[in-house]
């Protein structure tokens, strides 16, 4: 479901399996296992980057597994939920580097970290729940609103679903650059892992300030709130 690799103080958490990455229990599992292997085998000043395989970042909720079960949709947002706890408590920098397609809960997983590197040539950024008939949770509105720029932009992002190339993803601020093809993004996620742990920061510190830069999105996370219906 997910591999890990330690390149000197890096960690590269890279999603595997079959090519969309549908974050069903299953795989949300796998990786909330690496962050906690990640945490225990840190030493020092350290990095997370996290990418994937394939076609796709993360094409999302694995609607297929949900459909015949209305409660399975439930534990999956719950799941989610958990691990963008977790990552807004990660004890060091993170980074999204996105090789292909993000949409709906796969673009939330990439905009959980504080970094995201795109590849240009291939892929968009794509919040879909109102082209395929999902309420669009409360948590989910309050890390869009933190991390693009613009009420104009949430419209766009949110409520017409545009489907975002890497240039206009960094215009809205989702995305912070742009590279060609896969390694590329992945190598300068490399080089700006290191220049993060450079700095050598203090990660209970770094995670501090990080839960209160997005008080608003913890607090969202476990307030009372319906999950998307099929």
């Amino acid at each position: 479901m997910c591999t890990l690799e330690k390149l000197g103080d890096l960690f590269i958490l890279k999603l595997t399996g079959d090519d969309e990455h549908r974050l069903n229990p299953s795989l949300i599992d796998s990786i909330r296992s690496a962050l906690e292997r990640i945490t225990a085998e840190a030493t020092g000043s350290s990095a997370l980057i996290t990418t994937a395989q394939g076609k796709f970042f993360s094409n999302g909720y694995d609607l297929d597994w949900a459909s015949s079960d209305p409660s399975r949709l439930y534990l999956m947002d719950s799941n989610l939920k958990s691990l963008v706890f977790e990552l807004f408590n990660f004890p060091m920098p993170t980074i999204a580097a996105v090789t292909g397609h993000a949409s709906a809960a796969g673009l939330i997983l990439a905009m959980s970290h504080d970094y995201v590197l795109m590849r240009k040539d291939r892929g968009f950024l794509y919040m879909s729940e109102i082209d395929i008939g999902l309420k669009i949770p409360n948590w989910f509105v309050a890390l869009v609103r933190n991390k693009v720029k613009s009420p104009v932009a949430w419209r766009d992002v949110v409520m017409r679903g545009t489907k975002l190339t890497a240039d206009v993803a960094i215009e809205h601020g989702i995305v912070d650059s742009a590279h060609v093809g896969a390694a590329e993004t992945v190598t300068e996620a490399i080089k700006l892992g290191e220049e993060l742990v450079a700095r050598k920061w203090d990660g209970n510190v770094y995670a501090h300030n990080r839960r209160f830069v997005f008080s608003n999105v913890l607090t969202a996370l476990f307030t009372n709130d319906m999950v998307p219906r099929l």
